[in-house]
């Protein structure tokens, strides 16, 4: 396990941000340049297996293809065999998850349009790049004091099929987190930007609500949902939501993607007609968030 105030790559280890089942994410200082920067790295245990190292590659490879305000960039990828690890912009936050945690829904409601455009923007951009995230949710969405908003995490994002890859398509195991999949996700079915959305829908469900849009008994009774069960507006269990809010949150949780926006950009254009998220909330005018 990697230990505060050592050195790895050039880098002096400064604070740890986050410990997941096979890495870590740690504050680092480039001692070169003195700049600070975020770093993932395997755990020792995970350093040498092959799958968590390929997920590993795969987040780098695609972060460092990408450049956008709302999407977190990463720098420099290192395949060492002991530690491998990457670099990333360090953007001073908490993800909307911890929010939702702390029960601190006076936050997202004060910055939730900004939020949410942020949010869209980023995943309109990546999907606009060749890429579905294939796992937006709370988790991986960094916001910080000001409502700024970064999109992170792209262990399971994959291209975009086009041209001859559309007609190779092999289905596999489906990969996700239950609770924002779509339907064709669910099915490992070929995704485009529209899976992206649904997702994108739940979070937003799950940010005004305090709870997703679906819950079930066991594993397969909540995926089972997202096929059968038609989604409570928003406003049923917030009631300081606006019809039409609840109308954009369910128009993006329809089970067929045809009946979903058509890309993030319409998803924005759909958020910006929405003149009020909260009734108690009198947003300025929207053109200017």
């Amino acid at each position: 396990m990697a230990e505060i105030n050592t050195t790895l790559a050039g880098y002096r280890l400064r604070t740890l941000l986050q410990t997941g089942q096979t890495s870590q994410v740690f504050e680092v200082v480039e001692l070169q340049s003195n700049r600070h920067f975020a770093m993932k790295i395997l755990l020792p245990e995970a350093a040498d297996n092959p799958e968590q190292r390929r997920i590993l590659f795969n987040e780098a490879e695609v972060g460092t293809q990408l450049t956008h305000p709302n999407v977190i960039r990463i720098t420099k990828v290192n395949r060492s065999k002991e530690s491998p690890h990457f670099i990333m912009e360090f953007f001073p936050s908490g993800s909307l998850r911890i929010k939702l945690q702390a029960k601190d829904f006076s936050f997202v409601k004060e910055h939730a349009r900004k939020i949410f455009k942020g949010a869209a923007t980023g995943l309109a951009y990546m999907n606009a790049s060749g890429f579905v995230h294939r796992d937006v949710k709370p988790d991986n969405m960094l916001v910080n004091a000001l409502g700024d908003t970064k999109i992170i995490d792209f262990a399971i994002t994959k291209k975009i099929p086009t041209g001859f890859a559309k007609w190779f398509y092999r289905p596999g195991k489906p990969q996700g987190t239950p609770s924002f999949m779509s339907p064709e996700q669910i099915k490992d079915e070929k995704l485009d930007g529209r899976a992206d959305i649904y997702s994108y829908g739940c979070t937003l469900y799950e940010l005004t609500t305090g709870r997703p849009p679906f819950r079930g008994t066991s594993m397969n009774d909540l995926l089972g949902r997202h096929f059968t069960e038609k989604p409570a507006p928003p406003s049923m269990y917030n009631p300081d939501l606006t019809d039409e809010f609840s109308a954009f949150v369910l128009k993006m949780l329809a089970k067929k993607r045809t009946d979903r926006p058509e890309h993030f950009h319409e998803v924005l254009m759909e958020l910006r007609k929405v003149k009020q998220i909260y009734k108690s909330v009198v947003e300025k005018d929207t053109e200017d968030m």
